[in-house]
Parts: structure tokens; sequence; C-alpha cells
């Protein structure tokens, strides 16, 4: 049996592109590019990803336990976290 496991939020990318910017305070500006830019030529790729987690919850218990925006907090912690290790101690100012 195969589970589609993840979030039952569905969220665009594009909204989530924004809400990555807003939860970062980033200046950044999301930009829409065509789908056939963005892959090769006979890439084909689903529209819609939304898993129903019912089954899996039903025969294993499982239900998420993390919102989108608890992950997207957590990873944006970890990443600047990382960015500050990365700074050279020549450029930190005291």
């Amino acid at each position: 049996m195969v589970f589609n496991v993840g979030s039952e939020e569905e969220i665009s990318m594009k909204s989530l592109a924004e809400r990555v910017i807003e939860m970062t305070h980033s200046k950044s500006v999301v930009r829409m590019v065509p789908y056939a830019q963005a892959y090769p030529p006979g890439f084909e790729d689903m529209e819609r990803r939304m898993p129903e987690l019912s089954r899996l919850k039903k025969l294993t218990g499982y239900a998420p336990k993390y919102s989108l925006d608890q992950i997207l907090r957590d990873v944006i912690a970890d990443i600047r976290e990382q960015l500050v290790l990365q700074v050279p101690l020549d450029c930190v100012a005291v």
C-alpha cells in the first residue's frame, strides 16, 4: 500500500511563496514563470497535490503533528542559524 503523506492544508505555490516572504520579512518578489519555461519538453506533473489521510489514519493512527506555519518557522530558524554560522568572524560587527 502506498500513501501520500502530508498535510491536508491545501496551498498554492504562489501562496506558499508569499507566506515565506512574509514570515522572513523578505523583499523578494513572486514571479510567475510559464510551465513550458520552467520544465523541459515532455515533463509532466500534477497541477494539484492534496493528500487524503483518512485511510492512513484509520490503519495506523497517523495524524500530522505540525501545521505548515510551524514547519516554516522551524525551517526558517534553522536556515538563519546556518547562515549565521557561515559568516566569517571579521564580518561580524561587535
